[in-house]
């Protein structure tokens, strides 16, 4: 028999992860700074990232927003398709648990509609949904908080199918290059090669979700990821821009197959709050 979960524990699991991911940072991402803290020459820089560290600690033990941004609220769903939605519409309980989360935890709402000369719809509804139907009789909901600076700095290009790895390189370094310190940096960036236009950019925001730093499992994106970190790394713009080693922690890659004809990729830059929560139903 299917299983069934209903739209009321969906809702009360979606409003917890809203304040989780905007209260507390990732473990990952807290290593990754220390890494960098470590690793940084720039006096400057490392100032910046014993801030951000100290930011993150007072975040969590006073259970206060990273950042003041604290983004469009985008939701990432694993639904089994074994698993039966019972007491309602699955968008509208998440969208419900969404306007819980950001009321009741006190995040700013930043969402406005219509998207030229709009209102904000005061509990940042509606959220950003994202569903793959898989295997099983689980529900998995993950919540991934993503702030205007970043997002604002990431790009997709048609590159032509001759480009290759030196033209993938290119495009995600310029990109880096030109959003300076922008998007809060360091960054995390993710990167969408292949499918087409809206594939890539979902590729490449999917990217970030990764553990901070774990390899592609193709050894040649692996070493994609690796040598594009490397290079971003000697642009020199550093923590928020102050100048030094650490412009971003990680570059993830996710990959697709592609028309003959085209060759998308999408860049999307994720600051140094880079947050998301999941949890399984």
């Amino acid at each position: 028999m299917p299983k069934t979960i209903t739209c009321s524990q969906i809702t009360a699991a979606v409003e917890k992860l809203c304040r989780e991911a905007n209260y507390y940072l990732g473990e990952d991402v807290r290593q990754a700074l220390e890494k960098a803290l470590a690793s940084e020459v720039s006096p400057p820089g490392k100032e910046v990232l014993k801030q951000l560290l100290e930011n993150a600690t007072i975040a969590a033990t006073e259970e206060v927003p990273i950042c003041q941004d604290t983004g469009v609220a985008v939701i990432f769903l694993e639904l089994g398709q074994d698993v039966r939605i019972e007491g309602g519409y699955l968008y509208d309980a998440i969208n419900a648990g969404v306007a819980r989360g950001y009321t009741g935890g006190y995040l700013r709402k930043s969402m406005v509609y219509p998207p030229i000369d709009g209102k904000n719809s005061g509990d940042n509804t509606p959220a950003i949904i994202h569903t793959k139907i898989v295997p099983g009789d689980h529900l998995t909901i993950t919540v991934a908080p993503k702030g205007g600076g970043s997002e604002n700095m990431s790009a997709v290009g048609m590159l032509t199918p001759a480009a290759g790895y030196e033209g993938v390189k290119k495009f995600v370094i310029d990109t880096v290059k030109k959003a300076g310190p922008n998007p809060c940096p360091p960054i995390v960036v993710g990167v969408g090669i292949g499918g087409n236009f809206e594939k890539c950019a979902l590729l490449a925001k999917e990217a970030l979700l990764r553990p901070l730093g774990q390899p592609h499992p193709r050894e040649e994106i692996a070493a994609l990821e690796k040598e594009i970190l490397e290079a971003i790394n000697c642009l020199g713009i550093g923590p928020q821009g102050f100048g030094g080693r650490v412009t971003a922690l990680a570059v993830h890659i996710e990959i697709f197959a592609r028309h003959i004809a085209s060759f998308p990729v999408a860049v999307n830059i994720q600051c140094h709050a880079a947050r998301h929560k999941s949890v399984t139903l």
